[in-house]
């Protein structure tokens, strides 16, 4: 039977993020993408160069999904964009959720067909399931898929048609599945955090379909295996783990983030090295993000 491996956290960059989030492996940029909620940036690092760019938007980002290029989907308060980072060019803007002017868009993926899901949530994370999960498909159509979040996280695909995806401030992991007109056919817990674990926050799945889970207030990432069973624990030195993507050369390199949002004085001396982005080197491989696949026409006229 195969056993996981990991290797001790690497610290990559000593960003100091506030809320660090939406890790992106982008392989033609050898790059791993990376937001800062609340500082409103993203940050790339090319790991066999080890340049680093930051870019500012005006408004939080939640995340972000790669189209081709330096284009790419922004998940902002708000609004979709479509933009070239390199050149600033904003090439489209999708409105969204504009009668609860207090929601964000939160964690967000593409899926094995290259659809886009993502979460909103209360951004002054008030105790009101205000939150909802959405797709957006090839020909910018949005749909609303389910409802009634406190704070949304994940998804992560098993295929196009299951997926996990998270309530944070319930510590609940759900297995959802839709069919093809993206309605929900279930959606049941597939596993509930005890309260000195933390809250699962980002998630990713290997090949063997095993889901990585961040815990934010738990200073790990933990691995269950499809039948929800512990199979392997990373501890880190950082009290808020956020989120975690696959990547590197053999996409068997998890790279992660990390938060120092809403920590004391005592927190932040115990785990200095919150806010950072790492790497973890494993023995096994992700399943890489699926770019957002955009109609022929759509793609002709924003690009």
């Amino acid at each position: 039977m195969f056993k996981i491996k990991t290797h001790e956290p690497k610290i990559l960059w000593k960003v100091r993020c506030v809320l660090g989030e939406g890790t992106l492996w982008v392989k033609e940029h050898n790059s791993i993408y990376f937001t800062d909620i609340k500082k409103k940036k993203i940050y790339s690092l090319n790991t066999k160069t080890k340049k680093k760019n930051i870019y500012k938007v005006n408004k939080e980002i939640g995340f972000l999904a790669h189209i081709r290029d330096h284009i790419f989907v922004l998940g902002l308060k708000g609004e979709l964009r479509i933009q070239n980072l390199k050149s600033k060019k904003i090439l489209e803007k999708i409105f969204l959720e504009q009668d609860l002017k207090h929601n964000r868009i939160n964690d967000g993926k593409t899926d094995p067909a290259g659809n886009l899901w993502f979460g909103t949530m209360d951004n002054l994370e008030r105790k009101i399931a205000k939150g909802s999960l959405y797709k957006l498909d090839k020909n910018l159509k949005l749909t609303k898929v389910d409802k009634n979040y406190l704070i949304t996280n994940g998804p992560a695909f098993i295929d196009q048609y299951n997926f996990y995806h998270t309530d944070s401030s319930k510590k609940k992991i759900y297995k959802i599945r839709i069919n093809k007109k993206n309605k929900l056919v279930s959606k049941k817990i597939f596993k509930k955090l005890s309260p000195k674990e933390g809250s699962p926050d980002g998630m990713t799945l290997d090949k063997n379909k095993n889901l990585w889970v961040a815990h934010f207030h738990g200073a790990c990432i933990s691995v269950f295996n499809k039948n929800a069973k512990l199979i392997h624990r990373i501890q880190f030195p950082a009290k808020n783990i956020t989120n975690c993507a696959f990547g590197g050369q053999r996409n068997s390199e998890l790279f992660v983030t990390t938060a120092r949002k809403g920590m004391t004085k005592s927190d932040i001396r115990k785990f200095s090295y919150s806010g950072y982005l790492f790497s973890v080197k494993t023995n096994t491989e992700g399943i890489l993000q699926k770019k957002f696949l955009l109609k022929n026409e759509k793609k002709r006229s924003l690009l």
